[in-house]
């Protein structure tokens, strides 16, 4: 089990991200939450990771705090939650505001993120209301986004859509999302950080 990664960050391309480690380059997937921590591409950076191991695929995933690994891992064991929507939700919501909505069995939230549905937004208030534990040490606030060179207005939106294409939403909606909060002066990581806040509000 690869279980943490300190290397050097190659690139930021939401949800993936490259990091060499001692002349291994690892491919990355991580939620927002994480992505919004990171430094700039060049620097150095330590991530918690998850290595998932399937027939057809083995799958690394990187977590900027270790609370946030133990939140992903214990969504897993939540039946009908994939690696894909366990990302969704670390990426659309901070750990504070999920448990806020486990505690207030609060169904139509959670199904405002991709991949949830009634029922499975059920099942999660259910199986993880005995979990808030986990979910509580994990509540710290995200690191604000490093200062750096902006992508050009157009490179982030496109960037910006295609990351929520990867975490689930469809094309035309993601597009819409974008287009309701992009301006000039963000970058990709403030577009896709505004427009999942405006989704979950």
């Amino acid at each position: 089990m690869i279980g943490r990664l300190r290397g050097q960050l190659l690139l930021k391309r939401p949800p993936y991200l490259l990091l060499e480690v001692a002349g291994v380059g690892y491919e990355v997937e991580a939620p927002m939450s994480t992505f919004y921590a990171l430094p700039e591409v060049g620097a150095e950076v330590v991530l918690h990771t998850h290595l998932q191991v399937r027939e057809d695929a083995h799958s690394l995933f990187g977590f900027a705090a270790e609370a946030e690994r133990g939140l992903f891992r214990e969504l897993l064991k939540v039946n009908g939650v994939g690696a894909k929507v366990a990302l969704a939700i670390l990426s659309g919501m901070d750990a504070a505001t999920f448990a806020g909505c486990v505690q207030a069995a609060d169904a139509a939230r959670l199904t405002r993120l991709p991949g949830i549905g009634k029922k499975t937004a059920e099942r999660l208030i259910i199986e993880m209301r005995d979990r808030l534990g986990v979910l509580e040490a994990g509540a710290a606030p995200a690191a604000a986004p490093a200062a750096g060179a902006s992508p050009s207005p157009v490179a982030a939106e496109d960037e910006a859509v295609n990351a929520l294409i990867a975490l689930g939403y469809k094309p035309q909606e993601a597009s819409r999302m974008v287009a309701a909060v992009a301006t000039d002066d963000m970058g990709t990581e403030d577009i896709i950080r505004q427009a999942l806040k405006a989704v979950v509000r």
